[in-house]
């Protein structure tokens, strides 16, 4: 599976951003698909995740009620609309694919990276 992400930007606190993950191969739809991010001198961490079917979702903390994660397997594309941002959402995200077929957390358990993707928001 190979993952291409893209829609990152810069955008003032308070905007909303779209980002878009595209997958290649006919399987997409057998696999978990999760977005992390990285920001400057931080770890890695989770930020949301949907299941094989999309039929559940879990999301980071301190992204509840903000972010929202989709996926669309008829385009082989998966989705997380960014609302409410804010300057500590300033990170690389990047997005993986999962051969487990529920929406985990653990970027151990994710089987295929994409290239990341710039998010910046100014204050």
């Amino acid at each position: 599976v190979q993952l291409q992400a893209s829609g990152g930007g810069l955008v003032q606190a308070g905007g909303s951003l779209r980002l878009s993950c595209a997958a290649s191969g006919r399987t997409f739809s057998s696999y978990a698909m999760g977005w992390f991010r990285q920001a400057p001198g931080k770890e890695r961490e989770f930020v949301a995740a949907v299941s094989a079917s999309g039929s559940s979702t879990r999301y980071a903390d301190s992204v509840k009620g903000r972010f929202s994660i989709s996926r669309d397997n008829a385009k082989n594309t998966v989705y997380l609309q960014m609302n409410s941002l804010k300057p500590e959402d300033t990170a690389v995200y990047s997005c993986a694919a999962s051969s487990w077929y529920s929406a985990i957390t653990s970027g151990k358990d994710y089987d295929y990276w994409g290239q990341g993707t710039q998010v910046t928001v100014s204050s």
